[in-house]
């Protein structure tokens, strides 16, 4: 394990250097090269905005893969890692490194993140689909998952349903429910600095969501390139077939496994979530 680690960080590396060389006759902005990094709630488009993020390096030397991904649980043990761990994550990256992860909107890390030496953006879904995308993902794609074994114990997919919206108030892990799930996140809205995209609109509405991805960009590190070439770029990297956790792509998929049960429980606890992303304007749905 140890030497395969090692061998990802020489490979990483020597590709940095490589990069750096191709783009010699680049100039870095006047703030030095950034990190750019991908913040996203679990579920919403984590390898998609991955791929993208990637794509630049096709015009700037950033890393052709990414640095690592953080996140906030432990995906076997489903043990909560310490504000610490995340501060000594982010201190780990360096410029023109590319990294995403599951980050919570803590004050201290918000200041790191939204400081020059990073390009932060957010992705966020439909939190309906994010419950359903839950369900597939532990049942039936990651066997290692904490809650594999309990969500594959209950006799159904409404019933494994009801535990992705209502947590697991009484495991001895810690599984809230999903409003609670995302309230660590919300502070990311209120950050300028963020760029907040919808997953929704990068299916629906893809060249004016990557129109603000380059523009976002941009704003930090000015490129001679033509935007059109850092279009094509960022379109180029997108791959669904590379996606470890990739399923249909859709949205609204909530619609066909709702059952009028499904959407009283959800609003109980998460109405006023939707609301808060935009996805609802009331509880009339």
């Amino acid at each position: 394990m140890a030497l395969q680690s090692n061998l990802r960080s020489a490979i990483y590396q020597t590709e940095k250097i490589f990069q750096r060389a191709r783009f010699a006759s680049v100039a870095a902005p006047e703030m030095g090269w950034p990190i750019l990094l991908g913040v996203s709630f679990p579920k919403s488009g984590t390898h998609l905005l991955d791929q993208i993020l990637l794509g630049f390096n096709r015009v700037a030397p950033f890393s052709r893969r990414l640095h690592s991904f953080y996140a906030e649980y432990e995906g076997e043990s489903g043990r909560k890692r310490s504000p610490e761990q995340a501060l000594a994550w982010l201190d780990s990256l360096r410029p023109r490194d590319v990294t995403s992860a599951h980050l919570f909107a803590r004050d201290e890390i918000v200041k790191c993140v939204c400081a020059p030496d990073f390009i932060p953006y957010f992705i966020f879904r439909d939190p309906r689909d994010v419950v359903v995308s839950h369900v597939f993902y532990v049942t039936d794609m990651e066997t290692r998952h904490v809650h594999h074994d309990y969500y594959t114990s209950l006799p159904d997919f409404d019933s494994r349903l009801n535990v992705s919206i209502l947590g697991r108030p009484d495991a001895n892990i810690e599984f809230p429910n999903i409003s609670d799930r995302f309230t660590p996140y919300l502070g990311w809205l209120e950050q300028p600095s963020v760029l907040k995209i919808h997953f929704e609109d990068l299916i629906n509405d893809r060249a004016a969501t990557l129109n603000r991805i380059i523009d976002h960009f941009l704003a930090r590190v000015p490129l001679q390139a033509p935007r059109q070439v850092i279009l094509e770029s960022l379109e180029a990297s997108i791959n669904p077939s590379r996606s470890p956790t990739f399923r249909s792509g859709k949205t609204g998929e909530w619609k066909k496994h709702f059952t009028e049960e499904h959407k009283k429980i959800f609003k109980n606890v998460a109405g006023d979530l939707l609301i808060r992303l935009g996805y609802e304007k009331d509880d009339n749905w």
